[in-house]
């Protein structure tokens, strides 16, 4: 079985490049140098990682029963 720490990093992950995916398409209509993009992608990516991994590991915990 999967650890706690290894399940919340695989679930932030995911919702921090999906929300760097999200960035990138509402860049695309703009005026927007590629390395603007990468950095935004980057910076985002980057901010949902250190705002997800406190939220989200307690309620994996929580839901897993606290193992």
């Amino acid at each position: 079985m999967k650890s706690i720490g290894f399940k919340s990093a695989i679930i932030s992950a995911a919702i921090s490049l999906t929300a760097a995916g999200l960035f990138l398409l509402a860049t695309l209509s703009g005026e927007y140098t590629i390395v603007e993009r990468i950095g935004g992608i980057g910076w985002v990516a980057l901010l949902s990682m250190i705002i997800l991994m406190p939220v989200i590991t307690p309620l994996v915990k929580r839901k897993s029963g606290g193992n």
